[in-house]
């Protein structure tokens, strides 16, 4: 078998790929990088490495030669317009190659009443998936964790968490274990190709004196729960796509971004790491 991980020198990407890597022991892995200053991200791991523009058909064409399963990781542009014409380059280039398997990296923020502005392309996939002759499965991802090591030196500093959510609680997942289940994902031919969906969230969702008590808890800093509303939120974060993540946030006031599921268990056959676990391991005093 065949691998291809689009996106693959990404903060997700890498991680797939070196679950992949880790997890087949009949196969390739391909790794489809837009920058090949990037390749040596993957010297020593007996990886192919490919160029791969989702604007440029020759990229995709050599890319998608001979492949099998395609995990497909979308870029981290907030232009709808962009990110739908990426996605339809690439499924052109699978059907033209006869890729046998799609595997589409979704977030969960697909909802038809989602305000969230990237949601359109989430809803979207799926339903262009079905009627595309390929056979296809998607991961849901939830919110992220890793942002949060990041973000707690700014937290420690204004002493509160603003995000604009109310008493709604929020899903997460680290990086590291969405890698790995959808790298295993992508290894069991039974559990893809027939449409499904995964949603990967820890085992429990966080309001956020829960998520503040926590990192209070790790930090050894008080933090509270002092919210701003959805337009604050915007204006604070304006240079850093502020409107876009304020969207966002106003899906999970709405209780839009709070689902939790056990699939991660199902597809790897382990716990996720939880929200304390993941902190205390990753945050540097």
């Amino acid at each position: 078998m065949q691998y291809l991980v689009t996106g693959a020198s990404g903060h997700l990407g890498q991680k797939v790929v070196r679950y992949l890597r880790h997890n087949i022991s009949d196969g390739e892995v391909h790794a489809g990088v837009h920058n090949m200053a990037k390749a040596n991200l993957f010297t020593g791991l007996d990886v192919v490495v490919n160029h791969l523009d989702y604007f440029d058909q020759s990229s995709i064409d050599q890319a998608m030669t001979g492949i099998d399963v395609l995990i497909y990781i979308p870029s981290i542009t907030y232009d709808l317009t962009k990110r739908i014409q990426e996605f339809e380059n690439v499924l052109a280039g699978a059907q033209r190659h006869h890729v046998e398997n799609f595997i589409f990296v979704s977030f969960f923020a697909d909802q038809v009443n989602n305000p969230f502005q990237m949601a359109p392309f989430y809803a979207y996939v799926p339903r262009r998936l079905a009627g595309s002759g390929i056979a296809y499965a998607y991961v849901r991802n939830s919110l992220y964790a890793d942002p949060l090591v990041s973000y707690l030196p700014e937290l420690i500093e204004r002493g509160h968490l603003i995000y604009p959510v109310g008493d709604q609680p929020l899903s997460f997942i680290s990086r590291d274990d969405s890698a790995k289940a959808i790298a295993s994902l992508a290894v069991q031919p039974a559990l893809r190709g027939r449409g499904q969906s995964y949603l990967l969230t820890m085992s429990h969702n966080y309001n956020m004196v829960e998520l503040a008590k926590i990192m209070s808890d790790v930090s050894d800093q008080p933090i509270t729960y002092r919210p701003v509303t959805v337009e604050q939120f915007a204006r604070i974060y304006r240079d850093d796509g502020g409107a876009e993540l304020a969207s966002m946030y106003a899906a999970g006031g709405q209780g839009l971004l709070k689902g939790i599921s056990d699939d991660f268990h199902r597809l790897t056959g382990e716990a996720p790491e939880n929200m304390e676990e993941f902190l205390y391991h990753h945050y540097q005093k």
